[in-house]
């Protein structure tokens, strides 16, 4: 029986989603937990991968697990097992072709900022300065949008077959007084894309560079041409959509 996992995780503890050969990942967790209970191997799928230090809101992955299974059993012993830096929302059976990573439709990411002093969100946000034009960040961010080519934004040697990506919104949303989050959704990312996405907006918001000056960028197809990645700490995976599957609950969704 294939089943669809809604998982929730803080990035600090682990080196990205996906299993490593020496640190701990969330892949990795979530492979052990759930083969200690079912006592049986048990391969987990994620929709995509994260860096170190990324947090997700909501991850999807698919795991096969026996017949008749009873979800709520194993949801509850692998979130006993999990520690408190990952939570299983929900475990649900979906259709035996049904693939976490390439039936996914859209991926959503969140980057906090705030921009002053507040001992309660820095370790999930990033502490911008008060001075940042988000007016022109936003004016930048539209130019991105489309189906274009991404390179200047992706990490160098990445394994991607394309770096063609239909980037569908790029816009930074106010939240409070001071606090912002810039929401960035596609059909797909490359490897540390949204970080140098933001670090780029980041130097048009300083005024280092106009908003025009992001399509000299892509043009560029270089990932020197584009601004520093921004720290991991402050970036979420959103949302992941599909069109068969939605999550069953959006209970304690919002993050900051």
């Amino acid at each position: 029986m294939r089943c669809f996992l809604d998982i929730a995780f803080r990035g600090a503890a682990f080196h990205g989603w996906q299993r490593q050969p020496s640190d701990l990942s969330v892949q990795e967790l979530l492979e052990d937990a759930m083969s200690k209970a079912l006592r049986q191997t048990v391969a987990v799928t994620g929709a995509g991968r994260t860096d170190a230090g990324v947090n997700a809101r909501r991850m999807v992955a698919h795991a096969d697990i026996p017949d008749g299974t009873d979800t709520g059993a194993l949801l509850r012993a692998v979130n006993a097992m999990a520690g408190n830096d990952v939570a299983v929302r929900s475990i649900t059976p979906v259709h035996a072709d049904a693939h976490a990573r390439f039936d996914a439709t859209e991926r959503a990411y969140r980057y906090y900022a705030h921009t002053s002093k507040n001992p309660f969100v820095r370790e999930l946000s990033w502490q911008a300065s008060p001075a940042l034009d988000f007016e022109a960040m936003n004016h930048a961010g539209s130019l991105l949008l489309g189906r274009r080519d991404f390179t200047s934004f992706a990490k160098l040697h990445s394994d991607a077959r394309t770096n063609i990506c239909d980037l569908r919104a790029a816009a930074w949303h106010r939240v409070d007084a001071d606090r912002w989050y810039f929401e960035i959704r596609a059909d797909r990312f490359l490897r540390n894309m949204v970080r140098a996405v933001v670090g780029t907006l980041v130097e048009v918001g300083r005024g280092k560079m106009t908003p025009d000056d992001v399509l000299a960028v892509l043009e560029a197809k270089n990932r020197c041409a584009a601004g520093t990645s921004m720290p991991a700490h402050a970036l979420f995976l959103w949302d992941v959509s599909y069109d068969y599957w939605r999550a069953p609950s959006d209970a304690g969704a919002e993050a900051l």
